[in-house]
């Protein structure tokens, strides 16, 4: 699938990352000039400066020479790796892991979890973890006013890189986590725009078709009778009789296209502009689903004593919908569909007689890319990416939504309301 590969491709932007190196970089060339030219510490200036420039020169690399906008994953795990080392061997001339900068040692990583592969991200981790035990036992001693090695306990001097190490695998264990559920919602999200649009151009399509069909009504017509009188004024005559009929029949046939270009060949075309129920609404939907599928639906609006029509909203037909759609997957052979209104609230009640939501992901539903571990399901669920959608689009439209497996149905249940107000608002 094209969209889920595509989904796999990570990047880190060019202009933030040198901006930050840059921060990083000033920052690092003023703590060290500033503690020994000014506060007298001494320490191999030379080589500490050094190693700076070594991070300029990297980035004025990246800077003029990279002329991509987003780094690639490869590009950025080079980038990250330098920073890495470069203030692992800083920190190794200016105290090790009693710097109190070394903190700042386990950031790269942590920065690199949000946008980058998970292989990376672990390599990264590696190469962090493996400098925080190189300069816990060896490091260059300094003149600068810290403790060190044989001064203090050990107990206390081995804590220092492992509360680095515990931080640095809780930072990138939950920058991991969130960073791929965004990415994921993200990439869903971009999904779930690229449907409306394209129904919205249907949509307009549509309009656009039961336009043409009522301003072609009349010259069709007139063709139409014009043909008729030809056809009377030529009777007897074989051939024009003939030719004739057949230009009766294709002007029909005309009228036939137009008309089943609209959004339903059943209805007039004011259709389009007109405010409906959900009731309405729904009733096309089953339709629509009644055509391809040999399940029976049932449909109970009984109880919705107080119909509010609202202004036709693709989101909310689209939402529907999917959620229709699943039960109609789902289901063995019957989909129950009950819509309830009172002065408050207006609910649609989605049920089906199938094996309901798998008890591993019920308290997930709603999240897209999630597969169930269940062996007796596994064959038919997807990604719910489908009820992603369904539930966003719905929840922008100011619906609350329940997901639940039904009780008297034995299989799923999906409720979904409004307030009567909200849909006023629509």
């Amino acid at each position: 699938m094209e969209f889920l590969n595509n989904s796999k491709n990570y990047s880190l932007n060019r202009n933030t990352y040198i901006n930050l190196r840059w921060i990083a970089i000033i920052g690092q060339l003023i703590a060290i000039n500033l503690t020994y030219f000014i506060f007298k510490f001494e320490f191999p200036i030379i080589k500490t400066n050094f190693i700076i420039l070594i991070g300029t020169i990297s980035n004025i690399y990246l800077l003029s020479f990279y002329s991509k906008n987003l780094l690639s994953n490869r590009a950025a795990f080079h980038f990250l790796s330098i920073d890495i080392l470069q203030l692992s061997t800083l920190l190794y001339f200016t105290g090790g892991v009693l710097n109190p900068f070394v903190i700042f040692l386990i950031i790269p990583s942590v920065f690199a979890s949000l946008s980058l592969e998970k292989k990376t991200n672990y390599f990264l981790i590696l190469i962090t973890l493996v400098s925080i035990i190189i300069l816990t036992f060896f490091h260059e001693e300094t003149l600068l006013p810290l403790p060190n090695k044989n001064s203090i306990s050990e107990y206390f001097y081995f804590s220092i890189p492992l509360s680095l190490i515990i931080a640095l695998c809780f930072l990138n264990f939950f920058a991991i986590t969130f960073g791929q559920e965004s990415s994921l919602r993200k990439n869903a999200l971009d999904k779930t725009q690229q449907l409306i649009a394209k129904e919205h151009e249907l949509v307009s399509l549509g309009g656009q078709a039961a336009a043409a069909a009522h301003s072609l009504a009349t010259p069709l017509s007139t063709i139409k009778l014009i043909t008729q009188e030809l056809s009377k004024s030529f009777k007897g005559n074989i051939d024009v009789e003939k030719d004739m009929t057949l230009l009766i029949q294709q002007v029909e046939r005309c009228n036939q296209i137009l008309k089943k270009l609209t959004l339903n060949p059943d209805i007039d075309d004011e259709f389009i502009d007109s405010n409906f129920t959900l009731s309405n609404y729904i009733k096309e939907i089953i339709k629509s689903f009644e055509n391809i599928s040999q399940k029976k639906f049932f449909f109970q609006d009984n109880q919705d004593t107080n119909p509010l029509k609202f202004k036709r909203s693709v989101e909310i037909i689209y939402g529907l919908r999917n959620f229709i759609g699943n039960a109609n997957k789902f289901s063995k052979e019957k989909i129950f569909i009950t819509v309830n209104s009172d002065s408050e609230i207006t609910e649609v009640i989605i049920e089906d007689d199938g094996n309901g939501f798998p008890k591993d992901i019920l308290d997930k539903i709603g999240e897209p890319y999630i597969r169930s571990k269940d062996k007796n399901s596994s064959n038919k669920s997807g990604l719910g990416l489908g009820i992603f959608i369904g539930s966003t689009l719905l929840e922008r439209n100011y619906a609350r939504l329940i997901c639940r497996n039904s009780i008297t149905r034995n299989g799923a249940e999906v409720i979904i309301k409004w307030k009567n107000s909200d849909l006023k608002s629509l």
